[in-house]
Formats: structure tokens, C-alpha cells, sequence
């Protein structure tokens, strides 16, 4: 609707009826001149698209979707795929059962600092590809609430998450998964990952997962299964050579 608005700095939306709206995919894509976005009022309730919603709002620094009802979504796709100037978002008012795609929808938002996804229901989500890939701001990501039983491409997921430190997945239920490449790849700050509850029988892919993982001193591998894998190239390539890495040969 406002899609490729280069030039659109502002815009008041406080009484703008949405209650009929069922696609709002991309609808501000591309409003790359946009600071401030006031969506208080939207009502979403019947929503099932939001995929590319704020896609490329790289000048967006204010986003108020504090009322948002996702309980019909399926697809977030890109949602909010380069908003480089976002330093904070809570979404913890969002509803996610019903989602089914997350792939790159944190991706490129390299000023994020702060990602709070308290509620997240994650259960029939199956593309997690690339969805907090270059968010090279976060410090702390709490995923303790992910359960993953559905997803199988998990292929760059935290890549390039250079300032992350402390990253809570122990929920994770990977049994599904078949693309791990680039998991964990330039995860240059990580200390520590214990990934002992992996089940990777189905991964077919670990190309470059712990690329550049220069920091580890921790690593627990220990119950991967290598059985079906075709590709472990550069796998752990440019690993610290002090990481502690736990293995099945352990």
C-alpha cells in the first residue's frame, strides 16, 4: 500500500481502519525515509500475512506496534529485514502459533540491541533460515522459550551475531532439522555452547556452522550424529584452538 514511498518521512495513521484487512504483506516496504511509525490503533486481528511488513524502513528508529494482534499470522517472513536504525522491539504482545515461516525476519537489522520475544511460540514454525543473521548489535538473545520441533532450516541463524555473548537455546528441539550450514558462523564473541541435546540425525548440511566461532572455550557436540551428512566443510574453520570441543569420540 505505502510500498516503495522513498520519500515518505512521516505519516499519521491513528485513524486508519484496518479490522478488514487480511494481507498486509510489505505494505511499508522500501519507505527507506520513514523515522517514526505509530501503528497503536492498528487493529490486526485478522491478519494472516505480515511478511516484508517493514522490510528495507533502514531510517526507522521509532516503531510502536505495542497492540498487535498476530493470532492469525502465518507468514513474518522479512518483517523487519534491514530496519538498521531499530535499536529496541518488544514483541512480547506477539501471538505466533500460527506462523510458519520466520526465515530473515530479523535479518540486517544491525542496530538491535535490545530483542525481547518473551511469548514467542514457535511450535509450527519450519523456516528459521537466516533470522537474526547480520544483527551484529545484539549482546543477549533469551530463545529459552523456542521450541523448535517443526523447523528444518536453520541454515545462518545467528551468522554474523558478532556482539552476542550469551544466547539461552536450550529448548531447542532440532530432530527435524536438516541445514545447520552457517548456524553459528561468525559468532565472534560467543564463550560458550553446549549443544549436547542436538539431534542432528537428519542434517544433511554443517558447512562453515562454527565458522569463526573465535572466542569459544566451550563447545559440546557431544551427541551430534554425522550419519546423514553430505557437507562438513570448513565446519569448524578459524575455531579458537583454546575451545574446549566436547565429542562424541570424547
Amino acid at each position: 500500500m505505502f510500498s516503495f514511498c522513498e520519500y515518505l518521512t512521516s505519516i499519521d495513521l491513528l485513524h486508519f481502519n484496518t479490522k478488514n484487512i487480511i494481507n498486509m504483506c510489505g505494505m511499508f516496504y522500501n519507505c527507506t525515509s520513514l523515522t517514526s511509525l505509530d501503528l497503536s490503533n492498528f487493529n490486526t486481528f485478522n491478519v494472516t500475512k505480515m511478511n516484508d511488513l517493514f522490510h528495507n524502513c533502514n531510517s526507522l528508529i521509532i516503531l510502536n506496534i505495542s497492540n498487535f494482534k498476530t493470532n492469525n499470522v502465518t507468514n513474518m517472513k522479512n518483517m523487519f529485514y534491514n530496519c538498521c536504525g531499530l535499536i529496541q522491539l518488544d514483541l512480547s504482545n506477539f501471538y505466533t502459533n500460527n506462523v510458519t515461516d520466520m526465515s530473515f525476519m530479523f535479518s540486517n537489522c544491525s542496530s538491535l540491541k535490545f530483542l525481547k520475544l518473551t511469548n514467542f511460540n514457535v511450535n509450527n514454525v519450519i523456516d528459521m533460515s537466516f533470522m537474526f543473521c547480520n544483527c551484529y548489535s545484539l549482546l543477549n538473545l533469551d530463545l529459552s522459550n523456542f521450541h523448535t520441533n517443526n523447523v528444518t532450516n536453520m541454515n545462518s541463524l545467528f551468522n554474523y551475531c558478532t556482539s552476542l555473548n550469551q544466547l539461552n537455546i536450550s529448548n531447542f528441539n532440532t530432530n527435524n532439522v536438516c541445514d545447520m550450514s552457517e548456524m553459528f558462523s561468525n559468532c565472534s564473541s560467543l564463550t560458550s555452547l553446549n549443544l549436547s541435546k542436538f539431534n542432528t540425525k537428519n542434517v544433511k548440511s554443517m558447512c562453515n556452522m562454527f565458522y569463526n566461532c573465535c572466542s569459544l572455550v566451550f563447545l559440546d557436540i557431544s551427541n551430534f550424529n554425522y550419519d546423514n551428512v553430505i557437507n562438513k566443510d570448513n565446519m569448524f574453520y578459524k575455531l579458537s584452538v583454546d575451545c574446549d570441543v566436547i565429542t562424541t569420540e570424547n
